[in-house]
């Protein structure tokens, strides 16, 4: 089994930054996609971005593109989400998954991972 844990999220401004951190455990996931999910009030879960194994492919939502990074640190077992220029329509829940399927990132933008962890609130405020 893999643990996910999130941390990074908060209130901001705005404008601002923020820097999602997702430390898996239970499994060394360097061979894991790992991905970046969101839920609104209200709203369904949707796709923020995602990464490969490797760090070589990675693939964003149209609406944080230019905006998100995604990046992973196989030695430390964890994957972040740099998030700029924060919208309020970015207001929700953050949820990191994992998945040990050897699939492209583009495949999660419509389909499910194996793996979350509980969530991150981010609320940015107008």
């Amino acid at each position: 089994q893999v643990q996910l844990v999130e941390s990074g999220g908060g209130l901001v401004q705005a404008g601002g930054s923020l820097k999602l951190s997702c430390a898996a455990s239970g499994r060394t996931v360097s061979m894991y996609a790992m991905g970046w999910f969101r839920q609104a009030p209200g709203k369904e879960r949707e796709f923020v971005a995602a990464i490969t194994g490797s760090g070589s492919d990675t693939n964003y939502a149209d609406s944080v593109k230019g905006r998100f990074t995604i990046s992973r640190d196989n030695a430390e077992n964890t994957v972040y989400l740099q998030m700029n220029s924060l919208k309020p329509e970015d207001t929700a829940v953050y949820y990191c998954a994992a998945d040990q399927r050897l699939y492209a990132a583009s495949y999660y933008r419509h389909f499910s991972m194996g793996y979350w962890g509980k969530g991150t609130l981010v609320t940015v405020s107008s």
